[in-house]
């Protein structure tokens, strides 16, 4: 499990925030990689090995998986079994239910014994309140990454629906920073909505923000800087697509530290300039 204070000291030792997507296709890795017993969990492997040293985040999305069936939930496993033990590991599995549903999503990522897997976070939709995220954090150093404010296109459908209490992503950064503090908490806020980040900053001053939306979705990593950052960094940049696409022959892994080495010289600018390193 990796704490606030560890999240911190990887950030300022690697100069970098960066969170690696493994939004791994079968349609899309090299072909080559197919002639292994099993490709997922090859390419997802070879990726690690090449950007561990430029990342403190991992993040595989559980829909890439179970699409496959058994075949990827085990590729899903045995990917987290490989994730450095110093990387923030996320499974970016977007539940949302309650009370004994919930429980179970929680032990199916979080519970090794249970399931073979124990992801230090979890990303959560909270739209049904509180008894839809509290079974997560009852498990002691993990960490929940609420749903605020997203990239999508769909965002304005209901995100910034007016409550009384500001915008609905507001109400539901408010509310649930009741429900733990920023060592348990974190936020998505996608890289697209990057002048709302003086506005989030407001209510959640302390609290990381997972940010996806930068290279393919066309977010700008200095806008996200320039209205996010804090003190302590207190953002988790994602990249997928850029990075683990960026070649598809058998020197991909070296496309994906090229295009990964980049954004950690963009971070590592940033965070000097925030007087963080």
């Amino acid at each position: 499990m990796i704490s606030r204070a560890q999240l911190i000291e990887q950030i300022k030792q690697k100069k970098s925030f960066l969170c690696v997507g493994l939004d791994t296709d079968i349609n899309k890795i090299p072909e080559f990689l197919k002639e292994y017993p099993d490709p997922i969990f090859e390419f997802n492997k070879r990726i690690i090995d090449a950007t561990k040293d430029l990342c403190v985040s991992y993040k595989p999305n559980a829909a890439f998986y179970e699409a496959r069936g058994i075949k990827g939930l085990q590729s899903l496993i045995d990917t987290w079994k490989y994730l450095p033990a110093d990387t923030l590991n996320i499974i970016d599995a977007k539940r949302g239910d309650i009370g004994n549903t919930s429980d179970k999503y929680a032990q199916a990522f979080f519970n090794e014994d249970a399931s073979g897997m124990s992801f230090d976070a979890i990303t959560i939709t909270p739209y049904m309140g509180n008894d839809s995220v509290t079974p997560y954090l009852a498990y002691e150093g993990k960490w929940v990454i609420i749903l605020a404010l997203t990239s999508s296109v769909g965002s304005k459908d209901f995100q910034y629906l007016q409550t009384g209490d500001g915008y609905l992503y507001e109400t539901v950064i408010k509310k649930a920073n009741t429900w733990a503090g920023a060592d348990r908490i974190m936020y998505v806020v996608g890289a697209t909505k990057s002048t709302e980040f003086t506005n989030i900053r407001e209510y959640a001053p302390d609290n990381f923000l997972l940010v996806p939306g930068i290279g393919a979705q066309g977010g700008s990593l200095a806008d996200v800087c320039k209205y996010g950052i804090t003190k302590d960094c207190g953002l988790i940049v994602n990249a997928s697509r850029s990075i683990i696409y960026a070649g598809n022959d058998e020197n991909f892994a070296e496309a994906a530290r090229a295009e990964a080495q980049g954004l950690q010289q963009q971070m590592q600018i940033e965070l000097e300039k925030a007087g963080i390193i």
